[in-house]
């Protein structure tokens, strides 16, 4: 699973979407997204074409975990179960689908014993996008806020993703999307049918290395990043 990844820069964006930005003006993210980070990412607008919104990493914002399920963390929905249960399904039934652009995303590798950080991006070193679902809040000031969710699949057989997580789970990873097919995951309307988009990409169009995450930011080690898990 993946819990942190590095978000598109608004050039990036205009240049994998062709698409109006006009309504980021003024917002700025964070090179690194974590749980709770906004960033950017595309949906199919009111209009029926692709729009950019900003929005919270993971499903269910902070502020709106559920009291009795204080450590509830929603960044990866498994594809298996995403249309089962409660945190999800609803948005999955209702084709909530979304991208995710990004220009790596980090795992961690026991090759050498211990948990080592590493990014895995695109062998052509080009921006791409990874299918998630997003879904809208409510909020206490009478505004509207949104967050997203990354999906998932096992990755036991691939090449390459195989080699991340400890030795002794089930592996899994983000689904690549392949540009010619954004808007017709965007636009799919049937979650029965979405679930032909969620396959594991091809790992020789795919490299990875290791990039240890600079002391001098305070975030999550790669073992807290282990102990957050799918649901």
């Amino acid at each position: 699973m993946c819990t942190n990844y590095r978000p598109t820069s608004r050039d990036l964006l205009q240049e994998m979407m062709d698409i109006d930005l006009s309504n980021l003006e003024g917002l700025e993210w964070p090179d690194e997204t974590w749980k709770d980070y906004n960033a950017p990412i595309i949906r199919l607008g009111l209009d029926g074409q692709p729009e950019c919104v900003v929005a919270s990493f993971g499903f269910v914002p902070r502020r709106h975990v559920p009291a009795a399920m204080p450590s509830l963390t929603t960044m990866n929905a498994r594809s298996e179960t995403v249309g089962q249960l409660r945190s999800y399904s609803k948005h999955w039934k209702a084709s909530q689908l979304c991208l995710v652009p990004m220009t790596g995303f980090y795992e961690p590798n026991y090759e050498s014993g211990k948990a080592v950080r590493w990014q895995i991006a695109m062998a052509n070193e080009r921006p791409f996008a990874v299918a998630g679902m997003w879904r809208s809040w409510a909020e206490a000031d009478g505004s509207t806020s949104h967050s997203f969710t990354q999906l998932t699949i096992n990755a036991d057989a691939h090449p390459l993703l195989m080699r991340f997580h400890r030795p002794d789970e089930e592996k899994r990873t983000l689904v690549v999307v392949p540009p010619d097919a954004y808007r017709d995951w965007l636009t799919c309307r049937d979650p029965e049918f979405a679930r032909s988009f969620l396959t594991p990409y091809p790992h020789q169009m795919m490299r990875a290395w290791e990039d240890p995450r600079p002391s001098a930011k305070k975030q999550p080690t790669i073992e807290k990043q282990q102990s957050l898990l799918d649901f």
